[in-house]
């Protein structure tokens, strides 16, 4: 059972109401108005495969490894000319990287044969493609098409949980219920926020309750002092 399940099993605050959402958002955009995600890459070819590396590894980590790896291959067309083996050895330090290393050269020839090289903009042809669930192709469609999706990591489950934001018992309910319940103007960000807030502020062992930005919206009954 996934620790995204189990949280799930807790009982759930009370909902925000409409209103505290949009203040919710309101404040997080006051605070930082173009929020930008911490993988590194310089196209939509490379921001797919840093999120790809970084399932079950930090973005960090991901970091790490990615300027060399990009530096020989920011192409589709130059990747699966790499080789698994050559991918392998420069994402090393990665965890899973031997499965990873598969699926990125997979993924490459995949796009070179049907999707003419090109990264495809819709979900539906993103999750077709090895190694990319619904949330990376939620990520990448957020990021590089700008489109307002909301792809749904531990981070953002336990913030919408906890606070009442948008309560569901799995990534899915959660991500249906933020895409109802977050106001239009802020969608395009809300991925941005919530990610952000639940890293360094809605922590999952002891949250910063004295230094968050929301804590007299949030329902969550055990706020730390």
């Amino acid at each position: 059972m996934t620790a995204i399940t189990t949280a799930a099993k807790a009982k759930a605050p009370p909902k925000l109401s409409k209103a505290a959402i949009a203040e919710v958002f309101r404040r997080f955009h006051e605070a930082e108005p173009e929020p930008r995600g911490e993988l590194h890459y310089t196209n939509p070819f490379t921001l797919l495969v840093a999120v790809v590396l970084s399932a079950q590894a930090t973005d960090a980590g991901v970091n790490k490894a990615t300027p060399a790896l990009f530096a020989r291959a920011d192409t589709p067309e130059k990747m699966a000319a790499l080789g698994v083996e050559e991918v392998t050895g420069l994402i090393r330090t990665i965890g899973l990287f031997r499965t990873k290393a598969k699926n990125v050269i997979a993924l490459s020839q995949k796009l070179v044969n049907e999707f003419g090289g090109k990264v495809p903009e819709t979900r539906e042809e993103l999750v077709t493609l090895p190694g990319v669930g619904r949330k990376t192709a939620n990520v990448v469609l957020n990021i590089a098409f700008g489109q307002p999706t909301m792809a749904v990591d531990t981070h953002i489950f336990r913030v919408a949980n906890r606070t009442g934001l948008a309560p569901g018992r799995d990534v899915l309910a959660v991500e249906e219920a933020l895409e109802k319940r977050v106001p239009a103007e802020y969608r395009r960000h809300a991925h941005h926020w919530l990610i952000l807030h639940g890293r360094y502020v809605c922590k999952a062992r002891k949250p910063d309750c004295p230094h968050c930005l929301i804590a007299d919206l949030c329902r969550y009954p055990a706020k730390t002092v």
